[in-house]
């Protein structure tokens, strides 16, 4: 799944939750671990919490947008860098799911959700964005 939505972003991911509304976290941390990640538009660099960088294989919360990506089933990272691409041209928000492959023939399943703005006068912009990683793992085998 690789989609973008250039929007009006007047209800962007920041407001304030409705009425009745429910924080993710209050009751998904059963079934997986969540973590916020930004990115800097003027310089490319991406920072993750301290759990989405261990699980993407990073030494350190910055890095590049094809660092991050090293990681991610080959298939899938042309798609996710042109959501960048165009997230990072005007105010968008974005969603991708993909696999990160690790040296233990294990596949974890992510799923990223973000939205960029901030392109107002002298600022280069931003990306804010929600990892979500389930509690499980696919082994290399059913990963077909």
């Amino acid at each position: 799944m690789f989609k973008i939505a250039n929007a009006d972003l007047a209800a962007n991911f920041s407001s304030p939750l409705l009425e009745g509304e429910s924080p993710l976290g209050e009751h998904a941390s059963r079934f997986g671990v969540s973590e916020d990640w930004t990115g800097d538009l003027t310089n490319g660099l991406l920072k993750l919490g301290e759990k989405a960088a261990q699980l993407h294989g990073l030494e350190g919360a910055e890095c590049g947008l094809l660092t991050m990506m090293r990681c991610y089933d080959q298939s899938d990272r042309g798609h996710i860098l042109r959501l960048f691409e165009q997230a990072a041209t005007a105010p968008s928000r974005f969603c991708y799911s993909t696999t990160i492959l690790s040296g233990s023939a294990q596949r974890q399943p992510v799923f990223c959700i973000g939205e960029s703005g901030g392109f107002d006068g002298n600022d280069g912009g931003t990306i804010v964005g929600l990892f979500i990683f389930p509690r499980f793992r696919l082994s290399a085998a059913n990963s077909a």
